[in-house]
Order: structure tokens, then sequence, then C-alpha cells
């Protein structure tokens, strides 16, 4: 569980701040969290899942401000736990309150995101190496931002842009080790950066959709 894990062009050693920028970074999440909880008091919806929603965000910057310090196996779990936690919940929540399925049909949906991951991903991590992972969440957004577009086009294309964001920012995920050698920072923080606006622009997305439908619960 104390096994070093040296996966980012920051990292030059295992000292507690030897990753400061990943680190520090992690804020950009935790300031999500913050303007959502801002958000969420001004709303006429007061949707519990947001705050839900909005916990898990926080969650997700200390847990990756715990793996780009200690840099270990279980900051590693910290780490990865609560970002597959918030993707199920999303989607569950999407499936539900965008698509309009059964409560049980949206819990299945979202649960079969795991067993369809553990076939897509080696599929196409030949192509994007360790942020295949996350190729299956941004298919996600866009399946079900093609799915609003004759229902409901703004949260569609609400959430196509957001895929978009989310798209950029793997693309640095990805660039991290490519570029080590001429950016000596890597850009894996720009990915803590972008990924926390892509999580905000959900979270605001689905409490923008609860406000237009507050009769229903969630």
């Amino acid at each position: 569980m104390h096994e070093h894990v040296d996966n980012y062009c920051e990292r030059v050693g295992t000292a507690f701040w030897a990753e400061p920028i990943n680190a520090v970074t992690n804020l950009a999440f935790v300031i999500a969290a913050i303007l959502l909880l801002l958000a969420w008091q001004k709303s006429t919806a007061r949707s519990p899942a947001v705050l839900y929603l909005s916990f898990w965000i926080a969650v997700i910057g200390i847990g990756s401000f715990l793996f780009h310090t200690f840099a270990n196996i279980w900051s590693l779990a910290a780490d990865v736990i609560p970002i597959l936690i918030f993707i199920l919940s999303y989607l569950f929540l999407a499936v539900r309150y965008y698509l309009g399925l059964p409560l049980w049909q949206s819990a299945v949906v979202a649960l079969a995101y795991i067993p369809v991951s553990y076939f897509v991903v080696p599929l196409i991590e030949p192509l994007v190496g360790s942020s295949s992972g996350y190729v299956p969440a941004l298919l996600a957004i866009f399946i079900v931002g093609l799915l609003m577009l004759g229902r409901d086009r703004k949260l569609a294309m609400g959430l196509i842009v957001t895929g978009g964001v989310f798209l950029v920012s793997i693309g640095f995920r990805m660039a991290d080790e490519p570029v080590c050698r001429v950016v000596p920072l890597g850009t894996h923080f720009l990915w803590h950066i972008f990924n926390s606006v892509v999580l905000y622009r959900l979270t605001m997305i689905y409490l923008r959709k609860r406000e237009r439908e507050p009769s229903v619960a969630g």
C-alpha cells in the first residue's frame, strides 16, 4: 500500500512536495465545490443531488492532493475511487432526469458503466495510454448530449460543450510525459484545472435542469 508511484513529469523524487503544482492545483476542485454551494443557496430548486455532487467534487480534490503528495498505492485509491463515484452518480442522474428513464433502469445503466469500461478501456489504451480510463466518461457525456438534442437543446449543447472541455482536459493529461523534456512541470496540472471546470459545468447543468422542473425531487 505504501509502494511509491511515479507517474507524472513534475515528480522527480519521493518527497511529499515533489509535485507542488500538481498538488496545489487540486484547490480548483474545492473552489468548484464552493461555487456550486453558493449557486445552490441562490437556486429555487435546492436539489439535494447538487449538494451530493459538490461534496464528491471536493473529495476528488482532496484525494488527488493526497496522491500527488504521498504518491503511493493507498493514495492512488483515494484519487480514483471518488472520481468513479462521481461518474456513476452523475450518469444515474443524467439518465433518470435528462432522459427520463425509470429509477431501476437508470441504476442499471449507471452500474453497466463499470463492465462496459472494463471492455472498452483495453481497446483504446494503445491510442491514449493511461488516459483511456476516462474515455468512457467522455463518450457518456457526448452520448447523453446527443440524445438530448431533440428534447432540450440548451441542456444538450451544455453537455456537448462540456464534453469538448473534457476532451481538451484529457489531451493535457496525455501530453504530460511527451512534453516533459521541454516543459519540466508537465501538463498534468492543467488536467486538474480543466477537470474542475468539467465537474462544475456538469453539476450546474443538472442544477439548472432541476430549476426548470422543481416539482420532481432529486
